[in-house]
């Protein structure tokens, strides 16, 4: 059987660790080197900051969605396949 205090230490843990994981949701941070943003390469749930559909970093539901961006090295949103420096339409 299950052990009570168990289970309630584990409902506690997942709570506990559900907030701070939301206290950091937002933009994420500016890389270091020189960068640009790249639209319609990031794959689901890795975009770099808000859509018009979603609000945080990490929330896009689909593979290189139109207005989600992520930060690429200067000069190589180019070279990616469907990538684009400006959001598309």
């Amino acid at each position: 059987m299950i052990n009570t205090k168990s289970l309630i230490g584990s409902a506690l843990a997942a709570a506990t660790t559900l907030a701070a994981s939301a206290a950091f949701a937002g933009p994420a941070a500016q890389p270091e080197f020189s960068f640009e943003k790249c639209y319609g390469v990031v794959k689901a749930g890795q975009n770099d900051c808000q859509t018009a559909t979603h609000s945080c970093a990490g929330t896009s539901t689909a593979d290189n969605q139109s207005d989600a961006w992520i930060y690429v090295p200067a000069g190589t949103c180019g070279k990616l396949a469907s990538g684009s420096t400006e959001p598309k339409a």
